[in-house]
């Protein structure tokens, strides 16, 4: 257990029929101060988890602690935390001042400072002289930099966020994630937030938790899941990766060698029952070498490009090799790589230290 932990989950686990666990044996701790992803495709159990840590769903089993306390049957508005949804749940009839300082009107608080932290949280947002404009004035980006600050004006612990940046354009999207990111940074307030957007999960948290049928798959940094997935379904699901199946030959210490269709591959040995298993291997598309010289790579393998797609900074080349037809390549735009062409026969390579056997589901 982690002694600086602000929320904890014990044991935890959330039925809604009495037979299917929408989330399984849960044991987490959340640190104080840090920002934390729930990762993970539909009816993962992601949304579920930060709902019974709002209070708007009670776990089945196990119990939830909020600063070393219980609060399984405390009412949501009991428990002091922030709240940020996709749809921005602004109140239409009121301005953009009156919807900040209604969590410190509830709250008791004197006119003076209300109004005080209704200009200073507006600051915070970059939305300075926007407060006497109604939601519907605002650009969807604006209304969401409004609930960003409606559920941090009371300065809360802990804030949950629930794909909330779902509803935006990409671009904007984008912008969102390191003004939410920077605004976290400054304040030093506990953040859950819950997202299916991979790309948005490694650009903003601290630590990310991969859940797949209501079960945590990885518990990591964002450079730990994606460099040292630990099961192929993460592997899958963090970027974009090349999984060729095989069968383990042998295995010695840390490294082992799998029989491919097409050849042999020395991978480490990172989820894998021993020889004459099955296995699945993990390769990222940008540690594969085109061409190798100088025997830098350990696997070499023939193929021919059967497609290029320029994506400006890298050009993605999907290559044949053997019976794997979809084998997939990032080369970087410089230089002699761009000069190749479909149909060309090439060869590819990479290092042990980057292909890993991962199980065979």
């Amino acid at each position: 257990m982690d002694s600086e932990a602000i929320v904890r989950f014990i044991g935890v686990e959330k039925t809604y029929d009495g037979e299917t666990l929408v989330v399984r044996s849960l044991d987490l701790d959340v640190r104080q101060g840090e920002f934390l992803t729930l990762l993970g495709p539909s009816g993962s159990g992601k949304t579920t988890t930060l709902m019974m840590v709002a209070g708007f769903e009670t776990p089945t089993r196990g119990e939830i602690l909020l600063d070393g306390r219980s609060i399984n049957g405390l009412p949501p508005h009991r428990r002091g935390i922030g709240m940020v949804f996709q749809n921005y749940a602004l109140f239409p009839h009121m301005t953009v001042a009156e919807n900040l300082a209604f969590p410190l009107k509830v709250r008791k608080w004197a006119k003076d400072k209300i109004a005080a932290r209704v200009d200073r949280v507006l600051t915070m947002v970059r939305l300075e002289g926007f407060g006497g404009r109604r939601p519907g004035q605002l650009s969807g980006g604006q209304q969401q930099r409004i609930a960003l600050a409606r559920a941090l004006v009371f300065e809360p612990k802990l804030v949950l966020m629930d794909e909330p940046l779902g509803a935006l354009d990409r671009q904007l999207r984008e912008a969102m994630q390191y003004e939410v990111k920077h605004i976290h940074e400054s304040l030093g307030v506990t953040v859950i937030y819950v997202t299916h957007d991979q790309g948005e999960a490694l650009t903003m948290s601290d630590r990310i938790a991969v859940f797949h049928q209501g079960v945590i798959q990885q518990l990591a940094t964002p450079a730990d899941l994606y460099e040292r997935p630990i099961n192929a379904f993460v592997a899958k699901f963090i970027g974009e990766n090349n999984r060729m199946r095989g069968r383990v030959r042998a295995v010695a210490g840390e490294r082992c060698e799998v029989e491919i269709e097409g050849g042999l591959v020395e991978a480490l040995a990172v989820n894998v029952a021993g020889p004459g298993s099955e296995t699945t291997l993990s390769l990222r598309p940008e540690r594969v070498v085109l061409n190798p010289v100088n025997g830098e790579c350990v696997n070499l393998f023939d193929g021919t490009v059967r497609e290029l797609i320029y994506l400006g900074d890298h050009i993605r080349a999907r290559i044949a090799l053997g019976s794997h037809e979809d084998f997939v390549v990032k080369v970087p735009n410089v230089g002699e790589h761009r000069g190749i062409d479909v149909g060309e026969r090439v060869r590819v390579g990479w290092r042990i230290e980057d292909c890993r056997a991962l199980d065979a589901s």
